[in-house]
């Protein structure tokens, strides 16, 4: 499935993000400074984008694999989540990224660190009920 995108530069370093692959699903995002992150620090680093994420899709941003075995950075989230509706004209995307190392971490320009990949989204219709009458699972390893 192809999806129309609305992107805009608002540093004159940033790039135009691309799938490297034909097979790939996320492509690849690059802060457009310098930086150095501590050891833990968490800093947001200027993608010098703006993304318009088309309605009924979210944006994750996720880290590269392997930007935590190269640089003990991660995502403190986990998973960053852009929302259709985060998109005003200076709404630029920050790659926020964690130290999780005990050395401080140098980053150039241009350093592709995260992947963005564009997720149908259902919205929920949330309907209380009294119970449910499946059988309760236990929980943390439940099934062996």
């Amino acid at each position: 499935m192809n999806i129309p995108v609305d992107i805009t530069k608002v540093h004159p370093d940033a790039k135009i993000p691309e799938y490297k692959t034909s097979g790939a699903c996320a492509f690849d995002l690059a802060p457009v400074e310098d930086a150095v992150i501590q050891p833990g620090e968490i800093k947001g680093l200027r993608s010098g984008l703006v993304i318009k994420v088309p309605e009924g899709f979210v944006l994750l941003i996720v880290s590269r694999s392997s930007t935590p075995k190269k640089y003990k950075l991660t995502i403190p989230q986990a998973v960053g989540i852009v929302d259709n509706d985060f998109c005003g004209p200076t709404d630029e995307l920050l790659l926020v990224l964690h130290n999780f190392g005990t050395e401080p971490v140098e980053i150039k320009k241009g350093r592709r660190l995260c992947q963005g990949l564009f997720v149908p989204v259902a919205i929920a219709q949330f309907q209380e009920t009294a119970g449910h009458d499946a059988p309760n699972r236990g929980g943390w390893g439940s099934t062996g």
